[in-house]
């Protein structure tokens, strides 16, 4: 086994694997991925429904069938990767600990570093709800795991706790597979879905979405038997006198996605504090050089298509650095700030001189609007305002900027994406 490579993907999901092809198409031919499953592909291997690729292919697959797809093109360049294989740790100048059943522990030099850990479930949505804690509840994914690719059907009747992505498809899943789901609380007073998974996944089939309502009780000892979910108020607290029963077998949690970080954290990886991802520039590279992050572990997208693309621009960017394409100094820089109903923005920096053509800059809102503009702010100056008919938290948006725009403004300092209403 080789003990330097060039770039190192810790992860073998959809964002690893985009990577890896990138990064190979971009002349780094020294590529290995580590992945801690059995096979490569990442969540997709378990979500079966379609929706995938209409983007990146522009055809509708399945998650397994838009993963073979990128492990197809990992196996025709001949893309070393290493399967059963948990990261241990990885060091600030890129020495990455690994260990496996053949290997054992292993260390390898790394000339650059992409992390493509994904994300997990956000598991808070039980730990304040009075009650018991029987057997019966599930987070979603775990449900979708049973279900997609264990065989096995968690129960009959279904009460789901948010409205996360993975929750509305779950309803779908548990119903055709011959589950009564009774109601989606929601303690929002808006979905944290796609607007197209509440129309496909709820109301094609009758299942009723509660905004602004969450799980006050748990009953049962043994096994859950029911929950009582009540109305609740601008302060997120129950409001007396609403509360509703539900019989049940089954409560499923979708209470929302953090990205996988730990690792980040240990190597000592900058997070940023509202999406519990890394702080990346313009070529998607964190604090420590060398090592890049893209996809969910990044911070958390709504389709993979842009998955795909973002840790495409990541296996570029990290390719580029392997040849020393990439200074450290990376000359003038522009921060980006995120206000006025944005909640974040990736990247959060830019060095001009280091932007090809174009920057991607995606974002996420706190709140609903409707017939409200995103602009874009030079310094102080409106550079662009593009009205948008509906802006909610469960979509993620984007703009772009030029290089042109950005050689244009020689003393640019800062850039500013806001909502505001005219």
């Amino acid at each position: 086994m080789k003990q330097q490579y060039d770039i190192v993907i810790v992860g073998g999901g959809p964002a690893g694997l985009a990577a890896a092809v990138a990064a190979y198409d971009s002349g780094a031919k020294d590529v290995l991925i580590l992945e801690r499953d059995e096979q490569l592909g990442g969540i997709l291997n378990q979500c079966i429904h379609n929706g995938f690729g209409l983007h990146t292919f522009k055809e509708e697959l399945t998650g397994p069938e838009y993963a073979d797809r990128f492990i197809k093109q990992v196996f025709e360049r001949k893309i070393e990767y290493k399967l059963n294989t948990m990261v241990m740790d990885i060091s600030q100048d890129r020495v990455v600990t690994a260990m496996n059943r053949e290997d054992g522990m292993f260390q390898i030099d790394a000339k650059a570093v992409i992390l493509a850990m994904g994300c997990r479930e956000r598991p808070r949505g039980a730990l304040n709800i009075p009650g018991y804690r029987p057997a019966g509840i599930f987070s979603a994914g775990t449900a979708q795991r049973l279900v997609n690719i264990e065989g096995y059907m968690p129960g009959k009747e279904v009460v789901i706790l948010g409205s996360g992505d993975i929750g509305l498809i779950m309803a779908r899943r548990m119903t055709l597979e011959g589950a009564k789901v009774k109601l989606v609380a929601e303690l929002m007073p808006y979905s944290g879905g796609l607007k197209r998974n509440i129309v496909q996944c709820l109301d094609d089939f009758g299942i009723p979405l509660r905004l602004s309502h969450t799980v006050v009780d748990i009953e049962g000892k043994e096994h859950i038997t029911a929950v009582t979910i009540a109305e609740v108020g601008a302060d997120r607290r129950p409001i007396k006198g609403t509360e509703e029963r539900y019989t049940c077998d089954t409560l499923l949690l979708s209470c929302g996605l953090i990205p996988e970080n730990e690792l980040s954290t240990a190597a000592g990886v900058q997070l940023s504090p509202v999406t519990g991802g890394p702080v990346v520039n313009e070529s998607l590279e964190t604090n420590i050089p060398g090592v890049f992050a893209c996809g969910n572990v990044l911070h958390v997208h709504d389709l993979v298509d842009y998955v795909s693309e973002e840790a495409a621009k990541a296996g570029e960017t990290a390719a580029r650095f392997v040849r020393g394409e990439i200074a450290a100094d990376g000359g003038r820089e522009i921060a980006l700030k995120a206000e006025s109903g944005v909640r974040y923005t990736v990247p959060v920096t830019v060095h001009p001189d280091r932007v090809a053509d174009k920057v991607t800059v995606r974002f996420r809102v706190g709140d609903v609007y409707k017939d409200a503009f995103v602009s874009v702010y030079f310094d102080g100056e409106r550079v662009q305002h593009k009205k948008k008919r509906v802006i909610a938290p469960g979509e993620m948006e984007q703009i772009v900027l030029t290089r042109k725009q950005l050689d244009e403004n020689p003393d640019l300092k800062t850039i500013t994406v806001k909502i505001e209403d005219n």
